[in-house]
């Protein structure tokens, strides 16, 4: 329940930024490069995820505002290897990832900014003008989402510029120093064994799911799914599945999807996933659990609420409705 299920990604593809710009074609993806400056806007191609994931795995943190996670980009993997590495931007100084999107469909970019530069000026400004600009190959014209961090200067540029908060989101966390407890249900966990049973329940929960077999597959065989686990919990009465990623310990995992089964809904799985969920993160050395749900969904966040996690702030993408 994060996020909706995500959308068709964006093809590759990036112009120059201007008359005083060049493309540079290097293995791994498309860079969109200033001349006689340090700053870089790149879409990584499968050869560069794994150093993206490296860098929002170092920039997780418990103090940290919502924003998008190694698992955000672990689920999105479902979709391909080649999809992944189209979907995904960075930014450079010095050689260095500031700053990583994923367009979640062509219409939304979820992104983050190193914490140290969350307030840097030179960097807010470059994203506010990749993602305004169509020719630079982030976002496309018409209407278009942006997930910033609350409180970076990228957020508060995109407001300044005219984009509008979107609709309301509500983070919800658990402290995981504290052993969970028990979820009172039996909890799997998904290999090759079981991948027909977590394909079935995950095409039961959400209505217009896609989840196949090879999609597991696919998102399986990238190295982040080394930290996560694939859960099933089920009894007599009906069946629920998670998936939890880890961004390391001592750093917040990510609860991404969530579904129970349409036909097993008001018995408890809700919960239950959940609960096993943020055991499964504490053993692997998560200092919390992490979820977002559109504020809007009154029994998704009292599932969460009910396996111990606590709302936060009420956090709102920016949108912007014309060109």
């Amino acid at each position: 329940m994060a996020r909706p299920a995500a959308r068709v990604p964006a093809p590759d593809g990036a112009l120059a930024h201007g008359g005083a710009t060049e493309n540079r074609v290097r293995e791994g993806g498309v860079v969109v490069w200033h001349r006689g400056m340090t700053m870089v806007l790149e879409t990584p191609g499968v050869g560069g995820l794994d150093e993206a994931v490296d860098a929002l795995r170092g920039w997780q943190d418990d103090g940290a505002p919502t924003q998008l996670h190694p698992g955000d980009l672990g689920w999105f993997r479902r979709f391909g290897a080649e999809a992944t590495g189209a979907a995904v931007r960075t930014w450079r100084r010095d050689g260095r990832i500031v700053a990583v999107g994923l367009l979640d469909g062509a219409t939304l970019l979820r992104m983050t900014v190193a914490p140290d530069v969350r307030r840097d000026e030179e960097l807010a400004r470059r994203i506010v003008e990749d993602v305004a600009d169509p020719r630079r190959g982030v976002l496309g014209e018409g209407q278009a989402f942006v997930e910033a961090p609350t409180g970076s200067l990228v957020q508060d540029l995109l407001t300044e510029a005219g984009w509008e908060p979107d609709e309301p989101w509500t983070p919800l966390r658990r402290d995981l120093t504290e052993p969970v407890g028990d979820p009172g249900v039996r909890v799997e966990v998904v290999g090759p064994e079981r991948v027909d049973a977590r394909v079935a329940v995950q095409r039961a929960a959400f209505d217009r799911s896609t989840f196949t077999r090879e999609r597991w597959e696919a998102m399986a065989a990238w190295s982040p799914y080394a930290r996560a686990r694939d859960l099933l919990a089920y009894d007599d009465r009906g069946e629920a599945v998670a998936a939890v990623w880890s961004a390391g310990p001592g750093r917040p995992g990510l609860i991404e999807p969530m579904g129970v089964h349409r036909d097993h809904r008001g018995l408890g799985f809700g919960v239950a996933i959940t609960v096993a969920g943020a055991a499964a993160l504490r053993e692997l050395g998560s200092s919390s659990v992490i979820v977002c749900t559109p504020s809007a969904n009154a029994a998704a966040i009292a599932t969460y609420t009910s396996a111990g996690l606590r709302p936060g702030p009420e956090v709102r993408d920016r949108r912007r409705d014309d060109a």
